[in-house]
């Protein structure tokens, strides 16, 4: 069995049974615990990964992140972030397509074979100077909830930050199901997870405003993320509408878990 072959053979094991883990996760919390606040039965060790998060976000993140965007050209950031985002479509894909969403499919589709070749790897980002249609950015965790997965608890995990029981089993398929990841041989591989980081740390310096605003500067910043978070994620998945930010397949009546957010607001945690 070639190295290729093997590889997508043991990555397809590990997805099947995580794919069956994350079913089981995605519980439906009870409405008399939920209704009108959000499902966080773990917050007390959610709490404790905040502050730690916070601590490591004040002594590394945040430094680094401010002094590899000092010596680092614009263009350069800029480049490096372009050519992240385009190894990520063709993942996207994937996702458009266990979704049924053509027509996301098609778009990420032409917006990754633009961008590879008339922007130079997609160091370029053509695709969007020619008006063509936004990236779907679709993930697996957005998969899960129009198979009807259940949102799950929210979970404040080490290094990560915020998310949900759903949203953390996506984060793990994800990795096994980008097309790319079976082709890019060592060390071009390294090179592409470097990007990753570089485009995390332009992030970071990017939004630097609005996260330190939420951590260091709210009365609460646990619940201000929490409460961040899971508008911004719900508005992603609802595709942007402006209905009650509930999760549909979590919603037994209650109240709304929030207020929309507006189309034109980018959730610095979300990257």
């Amino acid at each position: 069995m070639t190295r290729i072959s093997y590889s997508i053979a043991s990555r397809c094991a590990i997805a099947t049974a995580l794919l069956a883990l994350v079913a089981a996760c995605g519980h439906q919390p009870d409405p008399a615990v939920t209704r009108g606040a959000p499902y966080d039965p773990y917050e007390q060790s959610n709490r404790i990964n905040h502050e730690r998060n916070k601590k490591l976000d004040r002594a590394v993140l945040r430094p680094v992140s401010t002094g590899y965007s000092a010596v680092m050209p614009d263009v350069a950031e800029t480049g490096i972030s372009n050519f992240a985002t385009n190894l990520s479509l063709p993942g996207a894909m994937v996702n458009s397509a266990l979704q049924g969403n053509g027509v996301g499919l098609t778009s990420d589709f032409y917006r990754f074979l633009v961008n590879t070749t008339v922007g130079l790897g997609g160091l370029i980002d053509v695709a969007t100077e020619l008006n063509m249609p936004a990236r779907t950015d679709a993930d697996f965790g957005q998969t899960l909830y129009t198979w009807g997965v259940h949102e799950g608890p929210y979970v404040q995990l080490p290094l990560i930050g915020p998310s949900t029981s759903r949203a953390v089993g996506g984060r793990v398929v994800d990795i096994f199901t980008n097309p790319l990841g079976y082709w890019i041989q060592d060390p071009e591989s390294y090179y592409a997870v470097g990007t990753r980081v570089s485009k995390g740390m332009t992030a970071r310096t990017r939004y630097s405003g609005a996260i330190d605003s939420v951590l260091y500067e709210s009365a609460d910043s646990y619940a201000a993320t929490r409460s961040l978070y899971l508008q911004n994620r719900r508005f992603k998945l609802s595709g942007g509408g402006t209905g009650d930010m509930l999760d549909p397949y979590d919603t037994t009546g209650g109240a709304p878990a929030g207020t929309a957010v507006s189309a034109d607001f980018e959730d610095p945690y979300d990257q």
